[in-house]
């Protein structure tokens, strides 16, 4: 699990280089969860979920247009990008590794008042994998 845990760091770290852009970035790590329908104690997946805030949103619109080009280059398959149905019309891509067996969903939010700055929201979710013979999956 620790092996998937640190590869988990290293896609969001990739994620983070493409984007190049200096802001704040939130804190929490990789976490373990379930993969939906299949058995808590043998099978788990990674989840990263974490923000980066930035002084302006010019800079994080242009991040994403840097991932939309540069991720295909290292691998990734963009499978989603351009505005959500939301209401806010969120600008979104999704792209996939099948050789890493992760995907990465980023949605730029745009400033909304004197409260919320802009912001990259980004998840990082791996593949389930299957606990060590012997071992169960405890850390949810």
């Amino acid at each position: 699990m620790e092996e998937v845990k640190a590869e988990t760091k290293d896609v969001s770290s990739e994620v983070l280089d493409v984007i190049a852009v200096k802001g704040e970035v939130s804190e929490p790590g990789p976490g373990v969860a379930a993969c939906e329908g299949r058995d808590r104690e043998k099978f788990f997946r990674m989840l990263h979920p974490w923000t980066l805030t930035a002084p302006t949103g010019n800079e994080l619109e242009r991040a994403m247009e840097r991932l939309r080009e540069e991720l295909p280059k290292r691998g990734w398959k963009i499978v989603e990008y351009g505005r959500n149905s939301s209401r806010a019309e969120t600008l979104e891509l999704t792209a996939d590794h099948t050789g890493k067996k992760f995907s990465v969903n980023v949605e730029f939010w745009a400033e909304s008042g004197e409260k919320r700055k802009p912001m990259l929201v980004v998840n990082v979710v791996s593949a389930c994998y299957s606990a060590p013979s012997g071992e169960r999956v405890k850390e949810y």
